[in-house]
């Protein structure tokens, strides 16, 4: 494994974090407590042909590989104090419709994925239920064929960027789970239309990334064309689980990187903030939980970065997948923790930033996994352990 970055990949970080830094804190932080989308930003980054990463050429692409996705994420979270905000804005449009190029019909495909990529479509993604949660499974949105439509009712919760798409890329249930051989078999995904009066939504009030609305998603008899079917019927479940070691490596690096940015204004505060005639950095008081954090942040990269090789590879990454998403989450959180802290009172205060990196940061241990989850994963995956839910 090289861990030196190509010509080519190392021009793409830069590149994007030249873009990145034209959209400085003071951008977010106003995004933030507004609550608007950042159409600036999502604009450009679309412009500049960054949402197509991974997407194949023949649709307008670059068909490059995860590495280089995350590499350009990152440096949407980490290089101006983007965070959360910038990620979720384009998060979805570059890895959120593998679904869509690994399974679904060739016309479906030439239809919608030159849209995205162009930054015309946005798409969000409706998984979560209000009484399912983390047991997908349990689903209760069905999708109920009538012709050459299917009609769809149910709810969705935290659908996020639902009031700016136009589609939503739905996970429905198409066969009663009492009917299954698995409680896997029966979901069916679909490409819906959710500006419709069939669909209402409802934004969360949440405790961070207000720029970036999180839903909850009411449908009734949502029509929806059979066209519109990803892939075969009842396989809905397959096709999803097929993206989720792509996220948790994307979402590995983005911890990361929002936890440099966290670490570098807290160094920088350390640095020039006095007090009893001193600068406060040169207490080891300070100085120690900064370092630590360092460390630990360097090591989350290492394994993220190596997940990413493994999935870029084509080699199984599901164990590098979550553990890079536990240690990268933590390790940000943590270092955005310990800046608030660094700052002492002002940490409290919007005019430095850093309690926005810790409200963001926040969420990563929740989404798109729990951690438990993931150490629930290694203990039976890995080590074997007997399943403990």
């Amino acid at each position: 494994m090289d861990f030196n970055l190509t010509d080519e990949q190392r021009a793409i970080g830069d590149a994007v974090e030249a873009m990145m830094m034209t959209y400085p804190d003071a951008y977010w932080a106003e995004k933030d407590q507004k609550g608007e989308f950042p159409w600036e930003f999502y604009n450009d980054f679309a412009n500049a042909g960054y949402l197509g990463v991974v997407m194949p050429e023949e649709y307008g692409g670059a068909g490059l590989g995860i590495t280089e996705a995350s590499i350009v994420l990152s440096k949407v979270v980490g290089a101006s104090g983007g965070g959360l905000a910038a990620a979720t804005a384009v998060h979805l449009s570059i890895f959120g419709m593998t679904p869509v190029v690994k399974f679904a019909s060739a016309e479906m495909r030439r239809k919608y994925l030159p849209r995205v990529i162009s930054g015309d479509l946005h798409v969000c993604f409706g998984v979560t239920e209000p009484n399912a949660g983390t047991d997908t499974t349990q689903i209760q949105t069905r999708a109920r064929r009538s012709g050459d439509k299917y009609l769809v009712s149910g709810s969705k919760v935290w659908t996020s960027k639902a009031l700016e798409s136009e589609k939503c890329l739905l996970l429905t249930r198409t066969t009663p789970i009492a009917e299954c051989a698995k409680r896997t078999d029966g979901m069916t995904l679909l490409l819906a239309d959710i500006q419709r009066p069939e669909v209402t939504l409802r934004p969360i009030p949440k405790m961070g990334r207000a720029a970036v609305s999180s839903c909850e998603a009411f449908y009734d008899e949502l029509p929806v064309d059979v066209s519109d079917r990803v892939g075969e019927e009842g396989q809905g479940f397959r096709y999803l689980l097929d993206g989720l070691n792509a996220e948790r490596i994307l979402v590995g690096w983005e911890a990361v990187a929002l936890g440099r940015a966290a670490l570098r204004r807290a160094t920088r505060y350390a640095q020039e903030r006095r007090v009893f005639g001193r600068s406060i950095g040169q207490n080891q008081g300070v100085q120690f939980p900064l370092a630590e954090s360092y460390a630990k942040l360097e090591a989350a990269q290492l394994v993220c970065e190596k997940a990413a090789w493994l999935y870029d590879n084509d080699m199984p990454c599901g164990e590098l997948s979550n553990i890079a998403k536990l240690l990268a989450s933590e390790a940000g959180f943590e270092a955005a923790d310990r800046a608030v802290q660094t700052h002492g009172g002002f940490g409290y205060a919007k005019e430095y930033h850093v309690e926005r990196y810790f409200r963001e940061s926040r969420v990563w241990r929740i989404a798109p996994i729990s951690q438990n989850f993931i150490l629930s994963y290694i203990a039976e995956k890995v080590l074997g352990l007997p399943r403990s839910y």
